[in-house]
C-alpha cells in the first residue's frame, strides 16, 4: 500500500522554486573538484605542477578546484582530465 503522507520529491521542490538547475550544477562541480583534488593528492602534484600539466594558470586551477565556482569551461575540464590521464565524458539524460 502506498504511503499517503509522502509528497513530491526534493527535485520537484527545487524545480518549483526555480533552483534545480543551479543546485545540480553546484553538486556536479563539487564532485568534479573533489575527484580532481583526490587525484592531485594521490599523484603528489603541487598546484603549480598541475597547472603546468594543464597548460593553464594556477588561478584557473584554483577556480577549477573551488567547489562553488560553476563557471568552468569544458576546455579547462578537458585539460584537467588529460593531465590526470583521464577522459572527460559529458552526457545529457
Amino acid at each position: 500500500m502506498a504511503n499517503s503522507h509522502i509528497g513530491s520529491s526534493f527535485d520537484d521542490f527545487l524545480e518549483a522554486s526555480g533552483t534545480l538547475a543551479e543546485t545540480n550544477a553546484v553538486a556536479i562541480k563539487r564532485v568534479i573538484a573533489w575527484e580532481i583534488q583526490q587525484k592531485i593528492e594521490q599523484e603528489h602534484l603541487s598546484k603549480s605542477k598541475m597547472a603546468k600539466l594543464m597548460n593553464t594558470s594556477r588561478s584557473a586551477l584554483d577556480r577549477l578546484l573551488d567547489p562553488n565556482n560553476t563557471s568552468v569551461t569544458l576546455h579547462t575540464l578537458d585539460n584537467a582530465a588529460k593531465a590526470l590521464g583521464k577522459t572527460l565524458r559529458i552526457e545529457l539524460s
